[in-house]
């Protein structure tokens, strides 16, 4: 199996081809040479099943992977109790939309740490992903792949290795690498090889070979500031902000990953996604 690239949600390009619809998806990915889509739920689940069948059968029809992103206010360590529950009925319902679709993996933010300290944060939220887990199967959802998403500001619960820790809790749960939120939290910390390789490497010692090489990925090149993290998405044309994609693509190939990665970028999210397969696809080549 070979790794798998593409865009979260619509591109600039995707309209301005002359497309309207979120069905058109695939075939527009055809066009644009990708093969991986990321359907974007972050302000709640409003798909409805038909029109997520419908993607579905259009993205089978084209080859096109596809993955969906769980709302962005889920809180995974919440003091509230009621904001836990509600996350979990996050998840559920995202987990509903992407088993329509035929999609396994949602990816997941885990929200802030809020007055806890990390610690207790993590415990926490690992303690919600394990009942969402249990939800999930008690609604024949267990196949569904919950991906715990590594965060760019600095005060949000989702390093690298808090992320590993969550998906200890469940040997079915993938790490989301946002290569661009690490890079971002570290306040550009992601500069050479050896970064990107120790990023595989932990995930290696902590999950596993197997799910180091099957794990889900987000890049993009992201402003941030001293004081908070991450601040915008950033297109690859810019020149100031990391990380440099190349090095997380050579390590792809090196490590024999099978990873799908999903571009998000601001507005050309589809045309970085093609520079990065290019690039892998010219490594295997080699």
């Amino acid at each position: 199996m070979s790794a798998k690239f593409g865009p979260a949600g619509s591109a600039d390009s995707f309209r301005a081809m002359g497309y309207r619809k979120t069905v058109q998806m695939p075939a527009y990915l055809e066009r644009m040479g990708l093969n991986a889509f990321e359907y974007q739920c972050g302000r709640g689940v409003r798909i409805t099943e038909e029109a997520a069948r419908e993607l579905g059968a259009a993205a089978r029809e084209k080859g096109i992977s596809l993955s969906l992103h769980a709302p962005y206010f889920i809180s995974l360590s919440s003091l509230e109790e009621e904001k836990r529950e509600n996350s979990i009925r996050y998840i559920l319902e995202s987990a509903v939309a992407a088993n329509a679709m035929g999609a396994d993996r949602i990816v997941v933010h885990s929200g802030s740490c809020a007055n806890l300290s990390r610690q207790e944060a993590l415990a926490l939220a690992q303690q919600t992903l394990q009942a969402a887990a249990a939800v999930l199967d008690q609604n024949g959802l267990g196949h569904i792949h919950i991906c715990p998403e590594t965060m760019g500001k600095i005060n949000q619960l989702g390093n690298l290795e808090e992320v590993l820790a969550l998906c200890q809790v469940d040997e079915r749960f993938l790490p989301c690498i946002d290569f661009g939120h690490l890079n971002a939290r570290s306040l550009g910390g992601l500069k050479t090889e050896k970064d990107y390789g120790e990023i595989f490497q932990q995930m290696e010692d902590w999950l596993g070979i197997d799910r180091m090489r099957r794990f889900h990925a987000h890049f993009s090149k992201i402003e941030y500031t001293e004081k908070g993290g991450e601040k915008r998405h950033l297109t690859f044309s810019d020149t100031v902000y990391g990380p440099d994609f190349e090095p997380m693509a050579e390590w792809i190939v090196r490590k024999g990953c099978s990873p799908t990665v999903i571009c998000e970028s601001a507005g050309t999210q589809a045309e970085d996604a093609l520079a990065i397969r290019r690039y892998y696809e010219g490594i295997l080549g080699k």
